[in-house]
């Protein structure tokens, strides 16, 4: 059988032995949360409680601060005791809500809406809206958004993310195995949404065993198509994924739906299936918890707000003094400096690396090797964009197409002379920003 992929890209080893066969456990409804009103791309939720206040499992306690925002929810029953500004996994500082638990796990009851004829698009998106739904494979931006393209934009295919080419991590494939059917139902309430008949599943060859149950169970149904990926990263990437399904390329600095695509991750489709007929706005999330320096790696089904450290005890603690802990994989995931900060929508994963396995490298000069060209999936000159970030040329960088770059990390991980290359476009792209809203 002929694997699609995309051109260029790297074989790191997935690591996703530790978890891969493991079922998802849920872990217990945690006695305090820290729930940040920023968990999402786009302008923090504005806080609608207050120090003292009373709330239930479900309850809404930050509300969407305009069009790119998203709703938060309390993840579990009990009384506020304090808002303030906390570390969170994103590196920054939010505004959060503390929340201590009454022991209850009282759950706020929304409607549930079984018969999805009787649902207009507009209907399902408002659901979804209010349910704080956010995208679930780590970018986290709202789903209702990504939904509603604009009307110049002919949306023809949806594409599900089901790679989770980022090692180490198997929440995702859990998902797959575990809820087959109940994504099936996700993704078609997308497709209602955006009135298309088409649908693609990009799975990886490493996830055989989801992908044969999902041709078992859409046996018959011509609408929805399981397509094998070959297992290579960043196979996940967005662009990645169009191009190796549909052969189209998204154009430099455009969108999927330029292209008439919208692509979505498996837990997102998850969550919309349970936001819209379960009724249950986006509290918890799977989190693979693994790595070779934790004792008992698990997939994980976590109230969002508990800490990163009362998760790690669930699974035995560290085996010995960590070298990192990473909040998702380690191509893109992000080191912890405090692992009291909380599991946000975004975190797929929590990574502990022992600190045998953690080399320090120091970064050398480039020796022009082209390695880190010949792997990126987006054609640009990673080196260049190091180079001229490194000397503060803002101007160079956006000229050499820095916002094109998906940050996986392939560059950095080919690169012989250690040099860091995704920090400094990261930086060269902050730059610009700031620049740009002066």
């Amino acid at each position: 059988m002929e694997l699609k992929t995309f051109p260029q890209g790297i074989h790191p080893s997935d690591s996703k032995e530790l978890t891969k066969e493991l079922p998802v456990n849920n872990m217990p409804v945690p006695k305090k949360v820290i729930i940040p009103l920023s968990q999402h791309i786009g302008a923090s939720a504005t806080c609608i409680v207050q120090v003292g206040d009373f709330v239930k499992t479900g309850q809404k306690i930050g509300d969407a601060a305009g069009f790119i925002s998203a709703n938060i929810h309390s993840s579990i029953t009990g009384k506020v005791i304090k808002i303030d500004e906390c570390n969170t996994p994103g590196g920054r500082r939010s505004k959060c809500v503390v929340i201590e638990g009454d022991g209850k796990d009282d759950w706020i009851e929304y409607k549930k809406q079984e018969n999805l004829d009787l649902l207009s698009a507009k209907d399902i998106k408002n659901i979804i809206h209010e349910m704080g739904i956010v995208g679930m494979g780590g970018a986290t931006f709202p789903t209702s958004v990504k939904l509603s393209p604009p009307e110049d934009k002919v949306i023809d295919s949806l594409i599900i993310n089901s790679a989770e080419c980022e090692p180490y991590l198997t929440c995702d494939y859990r998902l797959m195995i575990e809820r087959t059917m109940d994504t099936i139902k996700g993704i078609k309430i997308m497709m209602k949404v955006l009135d298309i008949d088409r649908a693609f599943i990009g799975i990886e060859s490493n996830k055989m065993g989801a992908y044969n149950t999902y041709r078992k169970m859409l046996d018959g149904d011509k609408s929805i198509k399981p397509v094998l990926l070959q297992t290579k990263y960043p196979q996940g990437a967005e662009k990645s994924l169009i191009k190796a399904i549909l052969n189209r390329e998204v154009p430099s600095c455009g969108l999927p739906m330029d292209v008439g695509v919208v692509v979505h991750n498996t837990g997102t489709v998850l969550a919309v299936y349970e936001a819209v007929v379960k009724g249950k706005p986006l509290i918890e999330r799977v989190v693979t918890v693994t790595g070779y320096g934790i004792r008992q790696p698990q997939n994980l089904l976590v109230r969002l707000g508990v800490s990163f450290e009362e998760v790690i005890n669930q699974c035995g603690g560290f085996i010995d003094k960590p070298g990192k802990v990473i909040n998702g994989g380690p191509m893109m995931g992000i080191a912890q400096w405090d692992i009291t900060v909380p599991v946000i929508k975004g975190t797929s994963g929590i990574l502990v690396i022992p600190a045998e396995a953690v080399i320090e490298y120091y970064e050398n000069p480039c020796i022009r090797c082209a390695k880190c060209v010949d792997v990126c999936p987006q054609f640009l000159i990673p080196s260049e964009l190091a180079k001229y970030s490194k000397k503060y040329n803002w101007d160079a960088c956006d000229d050499y197409g820095v916002f094109d770059c998906v940050e996986c990390g392939s560059c950095s991980f080919v690169c012989p002379s250690k040099i860091n290359i995704v920090q400094y476009i990261k930086m060269a792209k902050n730059e610009i920003n700031m620049r740009k809203r002066r």
